[in-house]
Formats: structure tokens, C-alpha cells, sequence
């Protein structure tokens, strides 16, 4: 027989929560969270209703007696069973915090002065609620404390609210994080790396560039203490609140007691940024190079009128004439051949231009230009390349007439800055008088000055020591450039060699005035001797002259610095293939020394890379230095924003601090990447499509190309292979300088990084170009990126509703590698709707190759922790620290941007011949 229960009859539960015999509660179907009280209607974990009874099981829990009567005086710590007295918040043993007791909410009067006061809007709310019926201010935020923080937050007239750093339940939104009571150490002892960072900058001429938020000039001693590191911060409140579900822990928990969700950081306001922001535009090449030259020139005519003054020659202290300036170790080499610095009137040159007087330069010839004993012939490459075009010359040359004090300067561009650098002319020889390194014939000084001036910029004579062109057409001309592999790579990541679009690469870049220089082979698995038998030397830098394709016969010109040893195979000088009429076409002048044409083929054959300088009119330029933390700490990154109000054609340019500056430093380079996004910096998601981005890799510099239409772009600029290798210290954080040259002008400003931007710009990445492993047993992708990435990222995708999805990778098998989670296996606890960046592997060191495997396992669970893959206290092993917070930790689904289709004009040119032919 049924009983129909009256509406107005209390049901068995409500008669015994208020007896206060027993507690009730039920189970989430979402979460499986087992202890939501019985009166709420939303799971106190993740904010499921409960209105499907199949989910919502009811569970009848009896109090312990002594809990019952002395629930107004006394509670049960849970963790180690401990009686508190009710005024503790938290245990006096374990520091557990007290649970809620569920035993007397029958009562929900506050006449029994079981409340709390809400320190915000001062609502009076019952002992159990832990955070404000009204405006969700935690418990703990109370007493004179909370008013205090609450207080100073009203007085802030132009506080900006942080954007939020949780990790969502499914299905909600976004939200900004309550207020934490957070006090940030101010001392002097707390370094700060931005202010650090600040004085280094301004050694290098750049302090001027850094404005504040009004746009006026700051200097160093206005920059803050910034809180930017969990070293300077500390967290004096007694509780955190948990990203992941609405616990609150103590603040000796490193992860949630409740969810295992691992502890945020603290929010620091996003403003801190803006006194060391760099904000400018670009400016016209030639305008701002004039404005430099007249500087140098007041400098130069100070030291020119001491010197006629005094009647004495100039010597510069700072790059004196000892064997210090010429080696490393002076020690290890007494024996050098090297035995006096001689001035230009004291050496002795070739009969033939004995009876002409020194010169700068008269008009430079790649024949002028001869190699001496030190093995620099990637800077002489790059030079001979550049006589092609006399005012590229004129242009290093500050100095360009003859200065009988010896004083002369030179421009060059170190590492992606420009410099004007001060020589004299005392110049290394022999115990004959005759100079020991690079010359000039016909009696001309500007490549032993530029040679000197480079010396000077990296410590010595020796730091020239082997090289690229690429690297020496780079410094010369501080043009973007760009290598073209010929050769196929043994490593699957790395994308096939395209023969047709390289060789229309070559057409357009000489058709459009670009300077270009080849690097010959010798890793090809091709014997030395071979290389010798057809004129070619190994390892060795040549300047491409010409290209040409005629009748369907690929042609290329090239030049050995050295000014002899000439190709000997097809096309060479006294090859038959040659007919009347190209003969009179391609060399109506007869051979020269050094100087022959070879079939494309063989290039592709014996040669290793051609580099492309591109030298362009009449454009804009703009250099934002900065530096890459070993961490993804928000207040440390910051990213460029450019804005485009034109469309214009961009070449981006990021470059790190050159190798040359000692023995060991090679080991220290990074590597480099920029991604390119467009982008709403005002909005809440500011990581949108995926417009470019350049390689990653292990090297000086990397660049990209790009067609921009007008609107925000940002700029994120990446390394990774430093992480986890004790660079803690803010001085010793790498420094960059992105270049940027456009042919419309272009507004440029760092800004403050948005919350897990590298974990967003990863994801939106890999989405775009990543290969995919798509589960078809579960609602599971798993995104993986290694083409032309020096590595591997690896990206996760849960897409269930209400399971985590555990996921374990092992790389362990991958060597000369370093991973940003510090290890190569890893497991992980992935919420649903969320996607994580689960590990990024990087090439550690340059010289030696490297491997990557991977094996990536997964299972779906309806509960968080890492089960027997793990501990059931954690959702990560290794754990997401303050170190990998911003990259690693799980990030709610949103709309995938589309990447921006780009067709570069090379493209666009080899799609149209193709098409056409």
C-alpha cells in the first residue's frame, strides 16, 4: 500500500537533521563528490544541479555522539581526529581545516551568534557557508584585515581586475578570482629582475625607449619592486582558495585537501608591467642611420682635435695592441706569428700599389678582398658579397676618408642592436710587416678596420673563428635573412627539400637586389678529397654573384673569398657545354680567379644552405629588445603588440646574444621561436588565429614573413631549452631584441602577458599545424608538433563532459633533450572540457644531434587524482609549480581559432609558375 506524504509534513531527513541524530547527504552524478549536505541544490564541488534523483544518491551518515553534543563548542578534525574547540578555524594539530558541520543546520537564525561577519558588504552569514551569500567573499577574509585589503582596493582609482587564472568545471564560465589576502615583501633585500633588467638596457643605449603608462620617459630608479617570483611573495593569510573547486586550504598545503588541484599563483596587478613596457613605431632605415652617424660624428671629432691637440696618434685602451686582443688564451699562444701592430704607413703591401697612398676605399671589388691566416671566411664571404652594391659598403664605413690620427668608425649590428664602434688604425703583422689577417688590395683599409671593429665587438681576433654568411650578412647589413636547406635532414620532423620553389627563391631574391652566400657541404657523407678534386673546400663560405636560368640550364655564379680554387666540373672555365653565345653572355670577360659558374644540381649536390640578405628600399624598421625567463610566470613574459593600419609586409627577426664573446658560450644559446597571433588585447581570450610564425631552433636568429592586414597582432616570442638549468637569477635570464621591418610603419608595445599565455599560444599552435592521434574508443585527441619545431610538444584534449581523462607520456627514450616538466615521464589528470600542454621537449645542445620518442597512454575516470598511475592526491606527477603554472596547467575548451592562410609573394610567384609552366 502507498502513503502520499502531506506537502506540509517534513520528510524523514528533515526530521532528523533536526533532531540533530543524523546527517544526510548525496552524490554528484558529474563529480561523484559524496559530501554535498542534503538541503543544497548544487554540488558544492563542481555546481551540478541536483535535480536527476538517478545521480543524486542520498547517503544516511550517523554523527559520532560526542560531535552531536558539542556541536557549539567544540568539532572533530577528520585528518587526524583531534577535538577543537569551534572558535579554531583550523586544526591545532595537523592545521586541517574544519569541516562543515552539518549537524545543526536546522539553525539558520543568527541568534546563537554561530555567523560571521562578511568583510566586504558586512552580510552577517551563518558558521557552515564559507564564502558570502551576497557577494561570495571568502570566511576568512574577515576582521580588520579584510577591511584593510578591501579598503586599499577602493583607493586604487585606476585598479585594473586581474583576469582570472582558474581552471573551470565544465560548462562555466570564466570568472575574475576572489581577492586573497596576499602581502608581497618589499625589502631591499628582494632583487628585482625588472629593475636589473632595466639597468642592463640602459648600458646598451636603450633606456630611452622604455615609457610609463603616460608616456613620459622613466628611469631607472622610478621602476617599483615588482612582485614577480614566489620568492618574493609570500602568502601571510591564513587559507588559499582553490582554482578548481570551492575549497578552502591552509597555507601550508601545496595542493587542494579537496580536489588535489595544485595551489594558484598569487595575482599581482597587470599595471607592474608598464615601467618596463617598450613602446615606439618604426622609422624609415636611412633616417634613423643619418641620426646615428651625426651622433658618432661629435664623438669622433672630440677625440680627432685631442689628438691634433697633443700631436699624438690614437690608441684605443678599451681594444689595446697586445696578444689579448688577438686570442682567448694570450698564455697558449707566445708562439704566435703575430709580432707587432703596425700603423697603415708602416706596412708593407704588393709592388704594384707601392707608390699609391692609403684610402678608406677606393671602389671596392670582391677581387680586393684577400683571406689571411684566421679562418673568418664566412665574414669575408659576406663582405664580397656586399662590394656588389658600393653604398652597402659606404654604409658600414662611418668614417669614410682617410684620418691621419687613426681614428675611424665603424657600424655594425650585434645581436639584433646597432652599434657605432671606435678603432684605431694599429693592425696586426708578421715580423715583415705584412698584415696577418684579412686585407684589402690596392692599398684600401676598410676591411681590415671593419675586420678590427668586429674583433672588437666580440673580445678578440680569434672569436671570428668559423661561422656562417648568414651570420656575417646579418651583422653588416642588420637585414632580415633567411637560409635555404638544400640538403635533406635524416630527421623525420624536418620538412623535404622542394628543388623547384628553392631554385625560384633564388630568381626572385636576384631579381629584387638581395645579397646571398652559399656554405659548402662536408657532412653529406661526400670524402674531402672529393670536394678538393672538383675545386670546392669543405666547410668553406662562397658568395653566390648571379643566378640564371637560360633555355632550361640552371646556373649559378658563385665566388671564393680566398680569390683561387675554382670549380672544375660542368660549366666550369674550360668546360665544353659552354657555347659561343652564353660564353659571351655569362662571362664576356673572361675567367676570373676564384670566381665560376655551376649547375644548380651540383649546388644542390655539394653545398649545404644558400643565405638571403634582404636588402630593402625605403623601409621601416623597429628593434623591441627584452629577455626569455625559464619560467611561465606571467609578470615576467611580454609579449609585443603591433598595430597595423595599413596593410604592409612585415619581416620579423628574433635574435638572441651572439656565441663569439668566448670559448663556451656556444652552449648557452637557446632556442628561438616567434609565433605571430592575431589579436584583441581588450578581450578575454586576446590569443586569436594563428597568423605565422618562424622555426625553432638552436641558433643566432630566427625570422619569419609575413602579409598583415590592418588590426592587432601579438607577437610571443619562445625558448625552452633553458628551463630547469639553475638560471634563477634575473641577470642571467637570456636577452633578445625582435626586429621588425615593414613597409608601412608600424605602432609597436609590450604589454602585460595574459594569464597562461604560453599555455594558450601552445595550444592554438598545435590546433593549427600539430598532427593528431584522434581515440576511437573515448572523446580524446592528442596534438603533437616536431616539424620544424627542434623538439616536441605534445598537447592533450579531453572533450568529455564528466570524466578526467588520466594520460601518461613517456619520452624517456629521447636524447640530447630537455623537457619543460623537468622529466621525461609524466602523468597527468586532465579535468573534462580541458585541453593541457603535457610536455614540450627541446634540443639542448647544437652541436650534437638529436632524438625524440614518444609513447602516450590514456583512460577516462569519473574522479580526479592519478588512481594507480599516480598518487590519488595529486592530479600531476611531476607537479605544476610556479615555474610551469603558466604552460602546463589544464585550460577550459573554448573556440578553436582558424589560422590565417598566408601566400608569401614567393609563394604566390612559384604557385603562378608552376601554374603557368
Amino acid at each position: 500500500m502507498s502513503v502520499q506524504t502531506s506537502a506540509t509534513e517534513k520528510s524523514q531527513p528533515e526530521r532528523d537533521m533536526a533532531s540533530g541524530s543524523h546527517s544526510y547527504m548525496w552524490t554528484c552524478g558529474l563529480c561523484t563528490f559524496a559530501s554535498n549536505p542534503y538541503w543544497t541544490e548544487n554540488c558544492d564541488m563542481c555546481g551540478e544541479s541536483k535535480g536527476r534523483e538517478s545521480n543524486a544518491m542520498i547517503v544516511n551518515v550517523q554523527l559520532p555522539s560526542n560531535r552531536r553534543k558539542s556541536c557549539g563548542q567544540n568539532w572533530t578534525c577528520n585528518n587526524c581526529t583531534l577535538v577543537n574547540p569551534m572558535i579554531n578555524n583550523e586544526c591545532n594539530a595537523c592545521g586541517a581545516l574544519r569541516p562543515n558541520d552539518i549537524s545543526n543546520v536546522d539553525d539558520t537564525t543568527t541568534d546563537h551568534k554561530d555567523f560571521w561577519t562578511c568583510a566586504v558588504c558586512t552580510l552577517k552569514n551563518p558558521t557552515y557557508v564559507r564564502r558570502c551569500n551576497v557577494c561570495g567573499n571568502s570566511s576568512h577574509n574577515t576582521g580588520s584585515a579584510g577591511h584593510k585589503l578591501q579598503s586599499d582596493k577602493s583607493k586604487r582609482k585606476n585598479y585594473i581586475k586581474p583576469r582570472s587564472h582558474n581552471t573551470l568545471s565544465p560548462g562555466a564560465r570564466e570568472k575574475s578570482p576572489r581577492l586573497k589576502k596576499v602581502e608581497v615583501e618589499n625589502t631591499a633585500q628582494a632583487k628585482n629582475p625588472v629593475q636589473d633588467r632595466h639597468k642592463s638596457e640602459s648600458a646598451n643605449g636603450l633606456t630611452d625607449q622604455y615609457l610609463s603608462d603616460s608616456g613620459r620617459n622613466s628611469s631607472a630608479s622610478q621602476i617599483p619592486n615588482l612582485p614577480v617570483t614566489s620568492s618574493v611573495v609570500s602568502l601571510t593569510g591564513l587559507y588559499w582558495d582553490c582554482n578548481a573547486c570551492p575549497f578552502s586550504n591552509s597555507s601550508s598545503a601545496d595542493t587542494c585537501t579537496m580536489c588535489g588541484a595544485s595551489r594558484p599563483l598569487p595575482e599581482v596587478d597587470p599595471r607592474c608591467l608598464s615601467s618596463r613596457s617598450y613602446r615606439g613605431y618604426s622609422k624609415l632605415m636611412n633616417t634613423l642611420r643619418e641620426k646615428e652617424e651625426r651622433d658618432a660624428l661629435n664623438k669622433w671629432n672630440k677625440i680627432v682635435h685631442y689628438c691634433r691637440v697633443n700631436n699624438q696618434p690614437f690608441v684605443d685602451d678599451s681594444f689595446p695592441p697586445v696578444l689579448k686582443s688577438l686570442f682567448h688564451n694570450p698564455a697558449e699562444n707566445t708562439n704566435s706569428m703575430m709580432t707587432q701592430w703596425l700603423r697603415p704607413q708602416e706596412i708593407q703591401t704588393d709592388l704594384d700599389s707601392r707608390n699609391v697612398n692609403w684610402a678608406v676605399f677606393r671602389t671596392p671589388l670582391p677581387s680586393d678582398i684577400s683571406q689571411g691566416y684566421l679562418g673568418n671566411c664566412w665574414f669575408l664571404s659576406a663582405l664580397a658579397v656586399m662590394t656588389e652594391r658600393e653604398d652597402l659598403v659606404k654604409k658600414i664605413m662611418v668614417t669614410r676618408d682617410f684620418c691621419p690620427e687613426g681614428v675611424y668608425q665603424v657600424r655594425l649590428c650585434n645581436a639584433g642592436r646597432w652599434v657605432t664602434v671606435l678603432v684605431d688604425d694599429l693592425l696586426p703583422c708578421d715580423r715583415y710587416g705584412y698584415l696577418m689577417y684579412s686585407q684589402s688590395r690596392r692599398r684600401q683599409l676598410w676591411v681590415p678596420l671593419i675586420e678590427k671593429a668586429l674583433a672588437k665587438i666580440h673580445g678578440c681576433y680569434e672569436a671570428l673563428v668559423a661561422g656562417l654568411a648568414i651570420e656575417g650578412l646579418a651583422t653588416l647589413t642588420g637585414a632580415p635573412c633567411e637560409s635555404l636547406r638544400l640538403q635533406a635532414s635524416s630527421s623525420k620532423s624536418e620538412e623535404e627539400i622542394e628543388e623547384d620553389l628553392v631554385w625560384t627563391k633564388l630568381l626572385s631574391s636576384r631579381a629584387a637586389g638581395f645579397l646571398m652566400g652559399a656554405s659548402c657541404g662536408g657532412g653529406q657523407g661526400i670524402p674531402d678529397y672529393v670536394y678538393k678534386d672538383h675545386g670546392l673546400r669543405p666547410r668553406h663560405a662562397y658568395s653566390v654573384l648571379d643566378v640564371q636560368d637560360i633555355e632550361g640550364v640552371r646556373l649559378v655564379r658563385l665566388r671564393n673569398p680566398w680569390g683561387h680554387h675554382s670549380w672544375k666540373g660542368d660549366w666550369c672555365d674550360d668546360s665544353p657545354l659552354w657555347t659561343p653565345e652564353l660564353r659571351e653572355k655569362l662571362v664576356p670577360h673572361g675567367a676570373d680567379d676564384g670566381v665560376f659558374w655551376i649547375s644548380f644540381n651540383d649546388v644542390l649536390k655539394y653545398f649545404d644552405s644558400i643565405d638571403i640578405c634582404k636588402i630593402y628600399e625605403n623601409w621601416s624598421e623597429v628593434r623591441v629588445p627584452g629577455f626569455l625567463p625559464p619560467l611561465a610566470d606571467q609578470n615576467l613574459l611580454a609579449p609585443t603588440l603591433i598595430n597595423v593600419s595599413e596593410p604592409t609586409e612585415v619581416e620579423m627577426t628574433l635574435l638572441q646574444e651572439s656565441h663569439r664573446t668566448s670559448k663556451k658560450s656556444q652552449k648557452s644559446q637557446v632556442d628561438l621561436c616567434v609565433l605571430v597571433f592575431r589579436t584583441n588585447a581588450s578581450a578575454e581570450a586576446p590569443i586569436g588565429p594563428l597568423v605565422q610564425r618562424s622555426r625553432r631552433e638552436v641558433r643566432d636568429f630566427v625570422g619569419c614573413h609575413a602579409m598583415l592586414e590592418p588590426g592587432e597582432y601579438m607577437a610571443v616570442c619562445l625558448a625552452f631549452n633553458h628551463w630547469h638549468t639553475g638560471h634563477i637569477e634575473a641577470s642571467g635570464y637570456p636577452d633578445y631584441v625582435l626586429a621588425l621591418h615593414s613597409s608601412k610603419s608600424l605602432a609597436v608595445e609590450q604589454i602585460a602577458a595574459p594569464p597562461y599565455l604560453l599555455a594558450d599560444a601552445l595550444i592554438s599552435l598545435c590546433i593549427a599545424e600539430g598532427k593528431t592521434h584522434d581515440s576511437k574508443i573515448d572523446m580524446t585527441t592528442v596534438y603533437y608538433l616536431s616539424r620544424s619545431w627542434a623538439g616536441l610538444v605534445l598537447v592533450v584534449e579531453n572533450r568529455y563532459q564528466d570524466k578526467h581523462m588520466l594520460v601518461k607520456c613517456d619520452c624517456s627514450n629521447s636524447y640530447n633533450v630537455v623537457s619543460t616538466r623537468g622529466q621525461l615521464k609524466t602523468v597527468d589528470s586532465v579535468p573534462p572540457l580541458h585541453r593541457q600542454v603535457i610536455n614540450v621537449l627541446t634540443h639542448l645542445e647544437r652541436s650534437e644531434g638529436y632524438g625524440i620518442t614518444h609513447e602516450i597512454f590514456h583512460r577516462p575516470t569519473r574522479s580526479t587524482g592519478l588512481h594507480e598511475w599516480g598518487s590519488s592526491k595529486s592530479n600531476h606527477e611531476p607537479e605544476i609549480d610556479h615555474i610551469t603554472h603558466g604552460l602546463h596547467s589544464p585550460r577550459p575548451l573554448g573556440p578553436i581559432p582558424q589560422p590565417e592562410r598566408q601566400m608569401g609573394p614567393i609563394k604566390w610567384l612559384y604557385s603562378t609558375l608552376k601554374n603557368n609552366y
